[in-house]
């Protein structure tokens, strides 16, 4: 995976630029260093690179502005580094263009296993070696046309490989998978995600939820393995579990 993979970084840090540096050239990646969103731009006109990551908080364009713009361009990688701070921000995302978000302060293992999975997703010549992961890693679950391998953090649709999960649905699906067959509340879910709980934001997970009916449920409107226990919130019914609609 590590040959000849370059990923630009858009930090406007330099500490935490050199940081990530020393991290991607563990991995055996080459490090591309941009300290804003129009720099970066400039940069990609120059350099052809597999992967993006971007901080959130950036000098002029935001790095979400950022990563929208370049995901109506192209479909490379993006990893977006977000600071602690609101939960829509932090972790819900639900119009993120990134593939894949990490937050800040994160351990460097964190980021190199996000960096990873992403490339495996995105980068064309490394889908040889994703169909040998396959392979080898049993799904930790199935739910009808989908197999999620928690361990490697992978959602594939058996069906149509292209379909995705967002980081924001895939966040979920691990929180509810975490106590199969029983509710999860509201709450819970915003503290796992650590977020703070309001009424904005726990309309965002009701959202969140929809949009993960909509990927994996046969029949959103009669959900088989995200259903609603009123007063109580959401539980996860995989195919093992042998759970009626």
């Amino acid at each position: 995976m590590n040959q000849k993979v370059k990923i630009l970084i858009v930090e406007d840090d330099p500490d935490m630029a050199e940081l990530i540096c020393d991290l991607v050239e563990a991995e055996g990646w080459i490090p591309v260093t941009a300290p804003s969103a129009e720099a970066a731009q400039e940069r990609l006109q120059q350099e052809t690179v597999q992967l993006v990551l971007v901080d959130h908080n950036l000098p002029g364009l935001s790095g979400r502005a950022f990563a929208q713009r370049l995901r109506a361009q192209t479909d490379v990688g993006i990893v977006m580094v977000t600071a602690a701070g609101s939960a829509a921000d932090r972790v819900l995302g639900l119009e993120t263009a990134a593939d894949d978000y990490v937050v800040k302060p994160f351990e460097p293992n964190e980021l190199a296993a996000r960096i990873k999975a992403v490339l495996r997703r995105t980068h064309p010549q490394l889908r040889q070696e994703r169909e040998a992961d396959r392979e080898q890693h049993s799904p930790s679950l199935k739910l009808g046309e989908w197999a999620i391998d928690l361990t490697e953090r992978r959602a594939l649709c058996l069906t149509d490989p292209a379909r995705t999960l967002t980081a924001a649905e895939f966040a979920l699906l691990e929180i509810l998978a975490e106590t199969p067959n029983m509710p999860v509340s509201r709450s819970q879910i915003l503290d796992r995600m650590g977020a703070e709980t309001d009424r904005f934001v726990d309309r965002n997970v009701d959202v969140l939820v929809l949009r993960l009916r909509r990927k994996i449920e046969r029949n959103p409107d009669l959900p088989r393995h995200i259903q609603t226990r009123r007063g109580k919130g959401y539980v996860l019914h995989t195919d093992e579990a042998g759970s009626q609609p």
